[in-house]
Formats: C-alpha cells, sequence, structure tokens
C-alpha cells in the first residue's frame, strides 16, 4: 500500500467512524457520506486528514463536516475544552464568559451552541443578541468582569472559512500560559464529552447598552474636538464589507461629531457570501472599488473600510493630483501616531510616561517618530494580544500610559478599554485626523508626505506566498527550515549585518557574534537586516496556509512631487530582495 492509499484508508476510517456514531446529526452524516462516495478522494483528505488545530489563538478554518473542518462538532469541542479549563483554573468559584459572533455563514449558530456548552457547564453567558464588531467583544469582558470570551469570525477571510477567537480576563487573546492549558483540555475532549444541552438560566442575551457604553468610550479617545467642530462637514465615505461595522461605524462617527457620513448601499447588508467583493478583506484595493466609486461621485474626503468583524480598517484618499490612493497598512499605523504624538505636545497632553507600540514587522520609521518626542517605545510579537500584554506590563502592573499601537495588517487600537484592534475607534479617529488636515488646507495623503519630509522615506510590501493543505503545510515548513539553515548574505546588492531568529531567540551579527532576544516568548519568525536599512521579515500565518514576506526598503523623498519615483525606486530593490530569496507567489 502507497503513502497515499493509506492516507486515503485512514481518512475513509474516520468518515465511517462519523457515519456510523449516534452522537452526529443527520445532516453531517449526508455529508460525510457525499465525500467517501466520491471517486476523487482530495477533499475527503482534506476533510479528515488531521483534526482542526485549537492553537493560541483559537481556531480557523474552512466550514463543513470532518475533523478538519470547522463545524458545531469542532467547535464544540473546543468550547468543551475550554469550560474545562476555566474550571480547572477557578474551580467552584463563579466564572462568566462573553459570546459574540459576526455576519458569516454558521457564525450565530456556532455562537449559540457555544453559549449552550458554556451554560451546561455551570458558566454564566452574556450572548450578544445580533452580530457586532471584534473589539467590542473583547470591551464586553472588560465591563463585566468576565473570566473569558469568544468571538465566532474568520476575520477578513474567504466566505469558505469560519473561525473562533479565545480572549482571556483582561479582554485579550489568551497567552502563556492560558493558551497552552487550554489546547491541552481541547485536545483532550471527545465528541461525547460535549455537553450541548445549555442551561437558559445562565444564558444573558445583551446588545444595545453594551453598544452605548463602548461608543461612549470611544468617544473619548477624540484629542481635538475643536477641529470635528470646525470641519463637521467632512465628506466620509465609509463600507462595512458585508459585515459587523454596520453596527455601531456610521453611529460612532456621528457622536464625534461628523455630520457628512455616506456608506455604500449594497455593501449595508449583513451577509456571510460576501456578494460584492472577491474577498471581504480591507488590505485589497478591489475591496473598497464601490466605495472609491461613491466618493468620486460625491467629492468626498476620505474613504474607509472595515472587515467582517470590524478589527481592520483600509482606507483611501486623494494624492496630490486629485486621484483616489490607498494607503497601506504601514502608513495607516504611522499616519495614526504621528498624529497622536503631534497633536498631544501641541495640546499639552503629554506626561512623560507614554508609550506606544508596534509588531516586530511593522515599519521603523514608528520606533524613529517615538524616540524622537520622547515617547517610550516597545516592540513586540505580530498579534494585538502581544500590544495588549505590553499594556498589562507597562500600564496595568506599571506606572507607563499607553496611547496608541498597531500593525502592519491595517490594525490599530487607540485605548486600552480595549485589548484587541478596534475598527470602530479607528475609523473615528482616522475621520478626526483627515478634518486636522482639512483644518490646515491639506489633505491625508500631505501629512503622509509631511511625515515622510520629518521623518525619511520608506517603503513596505508584504507578499503572501499561499500553499494550502496538507502538502502546503510540509511546504512552508521547509522553506523556513531552509532559511534558518541557510542565512542569506547579502539581500538587493546590500551585505545583511544583523539575522534575528525569534525562534532560537537569538540574533547574529554579521561578524559572527551571537546574542540574545529578549523577548517573553519564541515565534517562527526570521528577519534580516542590511547595511542600507533594509528589513525583512519572514513567518508562516498563524491562522491562514500561507508564508509571508514582509519588506521594508528605505529611499529618498524631498516632496510629494517625488512620491511616485521613489516609490518605483524602492519597488526595484524590492523585487531584487524577492529574486534573492527566491519567493514566487
Amino acid at each position: 500500500m502507497t503513502e497515499q492509499q493509506l492516507l486515503i484508508s485512514q481518512c475513509e476510517q474516520k468518515a465511517n467512524e462519523w457515519i456510523n456514531s449516534p452522537l452526529y446529526d443527520e445532516e453531517t452524516k449526508k455529508e460525510v457520506k457525499r465525500l467517501l462516495d466520491n471517486p476523487d478522494k482530495t477533499d475527503l483528505i482534506e476533510a479528515f486528514y488531521r483534526s482542526l488545530e485549537f492553537g493560541t489563538g483559537g481556531l480557523r478554518g474552512i466550514m463543513g463536516a470532518g475533523t478538519n473542518r470547522m463545524n458545531i462538532y469542532t467547535v464544540g469541542a473546543a468550547t468543551q475544552g475550554l469550560s474545562n479549563y476555566l474550571r480547572k483554573v477557578y474551580g467552584d468559584k463563579p466564572v462568566s464568559v462573553v459570546v459574540g459572533y459576526d455576519c458569516r455563514n454558521n457564525s450565530e449558530l456556532f455562537a449559540k451552541k457555544s453559549a449552550d456548552i458554556f451554560s451546561a457547564n455551570g458558566i454564566k453567558v452574556y450572548l450578544f443578541d445580533d452580530m457586532r464588531p471584534t473589539p467590542e467583544m473583547s470591551f464586553a469582558i472588560r465591563h463585566f468582569g468576565c473570566q473569558s470570551g469568544i468571538i465566532l469570525t474568520a476575520s477578513h477571510n474567504p466566505k469558505e472559512y469560519n473561525g473562533y477567537k479565545a480572549y482571556w480576563a483582561d479582554g485579550a487573546q489568551v497567552l502563556a500560559p492560558n493558551d497552552t492549558g487550554i489546547i491541552a483540555e481541547v485536545e483532550k475532549v471527545k465528541v461525547e464529552d460535549i455537553k450541548f444541552d445549555g442551561n437558559p438560566e445562565l444564558i444573558e442575551v445583551i446588545g444595545k447598552e453594551i453598544d452605548d457604553l463602548y461608543l461612549s468610550k470611544v468617544n473619548t479617545i477624540s484629542i481635538d474636538p475643536a477641529v470635528i467642530n470646525r470641519q463637521k462637514d467632512l465628506k466620509i465615505v465609509y463600507t462595512p464589507l458585508h459585515g459587523t461595522g454596520m453596527k455601531l461605524i456610521p453611529q460612532s462617527l456621528k457622536l464625534w461629531g461628523f455630520e457628512c457620513v455616506m456608506t455604500v448601499p449594497e455593501q449595508m447588508v449583513k451577509d456571510g457570501n460576501f456578494p460584492t467583493v472577491k474577498s471581504p478583506n480591507p488590505e485589497n484595493g478591489e475591496a473598497l472599488e464601490m466605495a472609491i466609486n461613491l466618493a468620486k461621485k460625491e467629492n468626498a474626503d476620505i474613504v474607509m473600510a472595515s472587515d467582517p468583524d470590524a478589527d481592520r480598517v483600509g482606507m483611501a484618499c486623494k494624492n496630490d493630483k486629485g486621484e483616489w490612493v490607498l494607503i497601506n497598512g504601514n502608513q495607516t499605523c504611522m499616519l495614526f501616531l504621528y498624529y497622536i504624538i503631534k497633536n498631544r505636545i501641541a495640546q499639552g497632553k503629554m506626561k512623560g510616561n507614554e508609550f506606544v507600540v508596534k509588531t516586530i514587522v511593522t515599519n521603523e520609521t514608528i520606533k524613529d517618530m517615538a524616540l524622537r518626542n520622547h515617547v517610550k517605545f516597545f516592540d513586540c510579537y505580530t498579534g494585538f494580544k502581544w500590544i495588549a500584554r505590553e499594556i498589562r506590563v507597562n500600564e496595568d502592573e506599571g506606572d507607563l500610559q499607553y496611547i496608541g499601537g498597531g500593525e502592519e495588517s491595517y490594525g490599530f487600537m487607540a485605548a486600552d478599554f480595549v485589548r484587541d484592534k478596534d475598527a470602530v475607534s479607528a475609523c473615528s479617529l482616522l475621520a478626526e485626523i483627515c478634518a486636522w488636515a482639512k483644518d490646515q488646507g491639506k489633505t491625508l495623503y500631505d501629512v503622509l508626505m509631511d511625515l515622510y519630509a520629518e521623518y525619511g522615506f520608506s517603503y513596505n510590501k508584504t507578499i503572501n506566498v499561499v500553499r494550502p493543505g496538507k502538502t502546503g503545510a510540509e511546504l512552508i515548513a521547509a522553506m523556513m527550515e531552509n532559511f534558518r539553515n541557510n542565512r542569506p548574505q547579502q539581500l538587493a546588492g546590500s551585505n545583511v549585518v544583523l539575522t534575528k531568529d525569534f525562534q532560537l531567540l537569538k540574533a547574529y551579527q554579521q561578524d559572527g557574534t551571537e546574542t540574545a532576544l529578549d523577548m517573553p516568548a519564541t515565534s517562527n519568525v526570521l528577519q534580516w537586516y542590511t547595511e542600507d536599512g533594509t528589513k525583512v521579515s519572514v513567518r508562516p500565518s498563524g491562522t491562514e496556509p500561507k508564508i509571508k514576506f514582509y519588506i521594508e526598503v528605505k529611499g529618498n523623498l524631498k516632496n510629494a512631487a517625488d512620491y511616485d519615483a521613489a516609490c518605483a525606486l524602492a519597488e526595484k530593490k524590492v523585487a531584487m530582495v524577492e529574486h534573492d530569496l527566491n519567493i514566487q507567489e
């Protein structure tokens, strides 16, 4: 028997166990039978070759029947395991959780099944009455003093996906030791262990009252309400891309004082099939196309889009030629912190204990911006749970004040009452920055050029190499191993002077000197720094079947007229890096 035949046989055995068990519902059994009866066993293998892994952030996968798919049984096992862990940690003490969900197909079903399971385990549940943004769920955990919380969402992934994010008492996604503790409990759960029969007395439905409290807190983030009052007719076009942002973002913008908020009608419709976009990802220009068309028609000042669970924000504005251009995640993060630092200083709000945070793969200009203005700066791993950790260590347990943090993947967190990236507050603050620019006769694009003139030009490009399935996972692992064992000596014609390996927690200088990296945990990330200021980071995605390359190169930019030329030169250098690393999308 060949290796492939053995794999098929193992998957068929697992599938038959599902069909023959009284524990699975009839609809699921029918779907499994369709997989078994199909002569092409590819889908069967993908559905059963492994169990969908509950990782440090939770679950994410394609929806369907099978051990490697998102369904009520894999979600149920995750919730039962989390319930078991909460009982292990808190014993007989009262335990409560928040359960939220987004617009995706099956999100509401999975959320309500999870609420039943928590309640069947004697855990109090605060269940949202409809889809809500992820950051509001984080806020609710802190508001109610819960021990944990979950949200059913696959963020910006394609429509076939769903996911399950687990949070701890601070409102952030779980970190060590709780992450590994939960994983261990989830791995023990068998389908017969899942308590699906809920206790309605322990489930409390929440909604508008939390919306109002959350929006009230978001409103406190505004740094200069007076500038909004002067520019209250700023023309804003917003789209939720069929997702949860429609619940709160237009409302928040109006609460801040903006009176001309236009939305894309076709995309203000809750729909897990995302019919108007190829992918509901505000990082992709295509997703903003309808909003930009409306902005052109209405002569708007800014376009903003949030992803399905409203934690990411994408944006577009007019350049110096009056053309609509996309502003990427690194640029957006820089604009936020540029405005926050500059205007807090201008208004005398700085006390000297402020700090900002970015992730290690995000633009290095942010570090220069912070330190030059005597603001403390911290780097952390990718993911807002790590930014939240810096808040816990330096603010909750220390004497510093968090004033903002973000990452290149279109996420920003403007305040500490939420412990995850937050498109609701980000869209509101972004509109204020636009109003501030307009108050000076400028656009957001002009502010970006001012930022480059003051702190230097840098160009960022993220390359996603997608390799799905079992074979893809093996290829990605092999690529990382090769990069780790064969460190590049040159990139784009410049010597590599520093290599950082965050899995080994070691830094390697050009002369061979090794030093330890001071990080709170290990992570499968490699970074290379060159003599001319280029930085390249590579890491497998923790939630998608892809390996990601983050390339940052420096350049010269005196004014907006030079921007296109500076970008063109930077692109050439990026292409050289791609060639040197043999990056093939």
